[in-house]
């Protein structure tokens, strides 16, 4: 949401969280696929005119599902291993995401087509995207806990972390905290919502004259929280943009 509002500001935006069962990572396939598809078609309901599955698990296991079910644009996001592998110098390369992208298929299928000189760290986040939901991304608890979860990458002589969740970068702070500078950091936030414009201006869609749109945060469990996390972690200022909250109408 952050990178999009920076490029696309003029936009109207949906934001849904579904906080109620994050985090997708420790959930079956089925499930996942099953869930993402109808999260997606709450949206397309709503008169989206295209959607970013900002979730790299959802992307891994429901984005062909999705793009086969709706006739919007559907951009997906993955973690930026490619890129990762081209800047890390010493071929080292830690992959910091959930076990469900760990193990999907079309994770693997990607990392099998980067050089074999570069060697990938992979490791499981298990138990941040929680902490960062509940508005804990810098705490002790969280630095503790992922502390733990860079060992095996920095034990590594890793010199570039990919984060393989939507939620990590907002552990920049925290990250830079206990290693300082001796790492390379790589999302793909910016090339997604590049894509997104691409695909809107391809459709012909244009906001008119306003330079700043609408926000709405949906939240299956609680939207004052949702909106108060957004506030807090967001570094787009959101008060140049018309801001509302609202719960999740049951759609299971």
């Amino acid at each position: 949401m952050d990178e999009a509002l920076r490029q696309l500001p003029e936009h109207d935006y949906i934001y849904l969280a579904d906080s109620a069962n994050a985090p997708y990572g420790e959930k079956s396939s089925q499930w996942i696929a099953e869930r993402s598809l109808v999260l997606c078609k709450y949206l397309a309901s709503k008169g989206c005119d295209a959607i970013v599955v900002a979730c790299n698990t959802a992307t891994a296991q429901a984005i062909q599902e999705i793009r086969g079910a709706l006739s919007i644009p559907i951009i997906g996001v993955e973690p930026g291993i490619k890129p990762a592998a081209m800047q890390s110098v010493n071929g080292i390369v830690g992959v910091l995401a959930t076990e469900a992208t760990l193990k999907s298929d079309k994770f693997n299928a990607l990392l099998a087509t980067l050089p074999s000189d570069c060697h990938f760290i992979k490791q499981s986040g298990a138990g941040l995207v929680p902490l960062i939901e509940a508005g804990q991304a810098d705490s002790a608890e969280t630095l503790e806990l992922l502390e733990k979860h860079l060992a095996p990458i920095l034990d590594a002589g890793a010199d570039t972390l990919v984060l393989g969740c939507t939620h990590y970068p907002f552990l920049r702070k925290a990250i830079y905290q206990l290693v300082g500078q001796q790492i390379t950091l790589v999302d793909t936030s910016h090339a997604v919502i590049k894509q997104l414009g691409r695909q809107l201006e391809a459709l012909g869609v244009t906001s008119g004259i306003q330079k700043s749109g609408s926000v709405l945060f949906i939240s299956s469990q609680n939207e004052v929280q949702l909106l108060a996390m957004a506030k807090d972690l967001l570094t787009h200022d959101l008060h140049s943009h018309r801001v509302d909250s609202a719960m999740l109408s049951d759609i299971s």
